[in-house]
Order: C-alpha cells, then structure tokens, then sequence
C-alpha cells in the first residue's frame, strides 16, 4: 500500500503534534512563514517550502506529489483565504486524496451571553476575524461540493499546551487576571486537537463540521488562577475589564462569550479526550517538565 502523506499549509504547533501522533509509518510535508522556521522543520524531518500567503510557493505540483491527507491551518486575510487563492485550482485537481481538514475557530458563532452553541447553531461572528473564518469555511466547503473533495471543518477552542500555556505566561510575566463577571472561555489540549484530527482520517466523512474543545468552558482568570496554583506562585493582581487596556486582539476574543459543545466528536469520532479539562491539562504539562 501506498505511504500515506500528510501536507499541511502552516506546518505549525497543532501540525506537528499530529504528526507526532500519526508516527514514522506516514510522510509529512508543508509550509511555513520563513527560513528560519523552515530550518527548524528540516531538523525534525519534515520536509517544508516557504508559503507567505501573497504569492504561490515553488514548484506546488512536486511539493503535493503523493499527498494523501491535507491540512489547512492558514488563516484567511481581508482579502480571503491564501491556500485557496493561490493554490485552490491545484487543491481541486489532487487525485488520491482521501481526507482534507481546515482548522476554523469557534469565534464564527459570535457571543451569545455565556450560552451554548453546538455545530448547528447559526454563525454570527461578532467581528472581521470571525467573519473572515466563516467566508473561508464556506470557501473551503466548497470544493467538496463542487469537485467532491474530502473536506472536514474543524471549529477550534482556545488552544494551549506544552510551551503555550499559562504556566509559561506566569512564569514570563505576562498572565493578567482580568475581572469580566461571567465572561467564560471554551479551550482545547492540542494533543486532544491531534486525536480528533487522527480519528477524523480513520472515519472520514466529507462535509462535517466538529467542534474542538474540552468539556469544561471556564473564566480565563480561573485558568491562571489554577496554574499559579500548581507552581506555587501568587496569581497576579485582579484587574478589572474596564481598566485593562488590552490590545484590539484580546478585545476582540473578551467580546464572545458563549460555551462550547463537543458531543459530535465524541459520538461520530468516538474521541475520548486526554485533558477534558484545563486542569488535568495543566497538570499533565507540568509533571511532563517535571520527569524531564
């Protein structure tokens, strides 16, 4: 049987965790932003092209040769969708593909109070990043109902893990404690993000969208509040929103508030989550740093 080959467009941190979970059997292939990071993916074995989103990178035909399973993880700009502007008609053409996923987030279903949204509750994303993710979803959509490609939506929570965590935002002195009452926030493990990626190749059907996160949305001063805890640091101070200052990003995700359903990965995947909450997550982090 023919090696499978996983090609993904930002060949990144939730990337590379699949590639550690799929193991030596498979072949992996990419892009990312420059040559300092693609110097990094050729010392771990991956075979990288640089891909700045504003023109096509070389030689495409030689660089999908063999692909099996794609991965799209760029985010789209004000313009639309770079993979797909630049690489969409190529994308379409690919024979032998049998499964092609694209990393959303789950800020395409706006703010709805701190209530629930599942995969069928209507997008209403809340600002231009949101909108733009929603335009690349139908985007992305579209090639599997126009030339019956396998695609798969993948709507992601907060990611963190090993290295982006807030341990490591306490222990550089950025974590803050912003008071927002009833402001809460749905996350995912990026090794649970890789099983459900990994799940989704063994079964795949084309035209599903799934939820990525955990089962527990919670306050973002929670979270920091715990990992202070499990190093044995004060938390920083409580500040309140008003009085923050954040930046246009960090406004921009403190102006959704909803909670986050996973079922269908669990049902339809048959995915059991490793961290179903932040604090076997966290927890699981630190011990890792602690038997190195």
């Amino acid at each position: 049987m023919t090696q499978s080959k996983l090609f993904g467009f930002g060949f990144g941190y939730t990337a590379q965790a699949l590639a550690r979970r799929l193991g030596r059997e498979w072949r992996f292939a990419g892009t990312c932003r420059d040559q300092s990071h693609q110097a990094a993916l050729a010392l771990q074995g991956f075979e990288a092209r640089i891909f700045d989103g504003a023109s096509p990178m070389e030689e495409p035909t030689a660089a999908f040769h063999g692909t099996t399973h794609l991965l799209g993880s760029v985010p789209p700009g004000e313009d639309g969708d770079p993979v797909l502007m630049q690489h969409g008609a190529e994308i379409a053409r690919l024979s032998g593909l049998r499964w092609l996923g694209y990393l959303s987030t789950t800020g395409v279903y706006g703010d709805r109070a701190g209530g629930w949204v599942d995969e069928t509750s209507e997008l209403s994303p809340t600002g231009p990043r949101g909108r733009r993710r929603m335009a690349a979803e139908s985007a992305w959509l579209d090639l599997h109902r126009r030339h019956g490609l396998p695609v798969h939506i993948f709507r992601l929570a907060g990611i963190y893990g090993p290295g982006r965590s807030a341990i490591e935002s306490l222990r550089q002195g950025r974590a803050r404690m912003i008071d927002k009452p009833g402001q809460v926030f749905s996350r995912i493990h990026v090794d649970d993000i890789a099983a459900v990626l990994a799940a989704s190749m063994a079964r795949p059907n084309p035209g599903a969208v799934y939820n990525v996160c955990d089962d527990d949305p919670a306050a973002p001063s929670e979270v920091t509040a715990y990992a202070a805890g499990l190093l044995g640091m004060e938390p920083p101070p409580m500040v309140s929103f008003a009085e923050a200052e954040l930046s246009e990003m960090a406004l921009s995700f403190y102006a959704d508030n909803k909670r986050v359903r996973n079922e269908r990965i669990k049902r339809e995947l048959g995915v059991k989550l490793a961290y179903p909450d932040y604090r076997r997550g966290l927890a699981a982090i630190l011990r890792s740093e602690r038997a190195r």
